[in-house]
């Protein structure tokens, strides 16, 4: 078996990656450690826990979290793990507490995470060194991002230059409507590079492609849409803004971020069937513009905002082989049910369009399990992808050169004993 230092280096520029990458155990550990325990993950908005002692329950494979807003009305995060043998405190998705009791022995903790009540500790056992331990947290315009990382990326790059579009958006003001669960049967990384590319969009989205220009092949005609719906965003409240700080492009020390927008198709101002408004104009806009704004978060969280609405994707791994996808649909937080917005609409042209990538997907893992899969060579309409892989193969190229040092130091350590 080749190790994956000479995997990185078989590997061919720009082509979709070698068939060990996606079913290698050992792979994946490495990916575990090194993108989901390293990386800000989008888990929910602050609207979701407005009161005191609301909480909710965040789950990555083995990993459970606490998310609670405490008594100084700030939200805070906390392994879901007793301190006294490890149990799960929190069974229940979500609720209010005033206190999290362990229902194994009835360790009772404050929202701060402190040891409240340990019955009948010995020798002298202090309660002050066994409260809950804290995961990081961050709240960025309304959106709860976590971190398993002891020292985790810096947010400042992305909350500098995110806050102008973020707000332009109103993001701080939005509430999820719905939100819905979608397990993959393949590896996690064959759906973030299905989302980060549209060469797929004519042939596999129908309903996506009637409205949103990102389809097109024909550079000349997406110019013309980008150009027309570039000149109206003054008059609608917006600015035209263009960041890109992700995946080659990441600032060193920085979390990965990014934003752009494109045109929808004549007749569309936002992601619906019949291309009108679905809910209450969202942010500092004033009337519709015919774009959709494209956002990531770090390597795996990503944000579509309409004028009225914003989708939220998350891609979380659940085994080698398998992953799901996470959508959040937010609107204004003023916006009520049956009123301002209707659900099915709402959820409809990113539901059919998950339901279809899902498809996508799995068929593609099918493939690539075949004794006669080969890398193929990517697009010109792949480039995100292509640089999702390069940032993918550096990112483990590092892992094994610190794992060759630290291998080295320690031969030299037995040398001189």
């Amino acid at each position: 078996m080749s190790s994956i230092a000479q995997l990185i280096a078989q590997q061919p520029v720009d082509w979709s990656l070698q068939q060990e990458f996606y079913k290698r155990v050992d792979i994946y550990e490495l990916e575990i450690e090194k993108i989901y325990m390293d990386s800000w993950l989008f888990i929910g908005h602050d609207s979701e826990i407005p009161n005191i002692g609301d909480y909710f329950v965040y789950n990555l494979l083995s990993e459970s979290v606490i998310v609670v807003r405490g008594k100084d009305d700030q939200i805070h995060a906390y392994m879901n793990v007793c301190r006294h043998r490890g149990s799960r405190i929190c069974l229940e998705d979500r609720g209010n507490m005033k206190r999290f009791t362990c229902p194994y022995h009835a360790w009772t903790y404050n929202l701060d995470g402190s040891l409240m009540i340990a019955k009948e500790l010995e020798n002298g056992i202090k309660k002050e060194g066994l409260g809950l331990h804290k995961c990081q947290i961050a709240v960025v315009e309304g959106l709860i991002l976590l971190n398993f990382s002891d020292q985790p990326a810096s947010l400042d790059g992305l909350k500098n230059e995110l806050s102008e579009p973020m707000k332009m958006f109103g993001f701080k003001d939005l509430k999820i409507a719905d939100h819905k669960n979608y397990p993959i049967d393949a590896n996690w990384k064959l759906a973030v590079e299905n989302y980060n590319e549209c060469y797929h969009c004519a042939p596999s989205h129908p309903e996506y492609s009637q409205s949103h220009t990102q389809k097109l092949a024909d550079e000349k005609e997406y110019d013309q849409a980008q150009h027309k719906m570039l000149d109206s965003l003054t008059v609608c409240g917006m600015k035209n803004i263009e960041i890109s700080a992700e995946y080659t492009e990441q600032i060193a020390g920085q979390e990965q971020y990014a934003y752009w927008r494109y045109a929808l198709f004549d007749g569309y101002v936002t992601g619906s069937k019949n291309g009108k408004p679905i809910a209450p104009l969202i942010g500092d806009i004033k009337k519709f513009n015919a774009g959709a704004s494209d956002i990531s978060i770090g390597p795996v969280s990503f944000f579509l905002a309409y004028c009225d609405h914003v989708v939220g994707y998350v891609f979380t791994p659940t085994a080698q082989d398998k992953c799901q996808c996470d959508v959040y649909w937010m609107v204004h937080g003023d916006a009520i049910e049956g009123k301002d917005y209707d659900l099915e609409n709402l959820t409809w042209l990113w539901d059919v369009t998950t339901k279809a990538d899902e498809r996508i997907v799995v068929n593609n893992q099918k493939g690539i399990n075949s004794r006669k899969y080969q890398p193929g060579p990517f697009t010109k309409k792949e480039s995100t992808e292509k640089r999702f892989i390069r940032w993918y193969l550096a990112l483990l190229q590092d892992q094994q050169l610190k794992k060759r040092k630290r291998i080295t130091h320690i031969d030299e350590h037995l040398q001189a004993l």
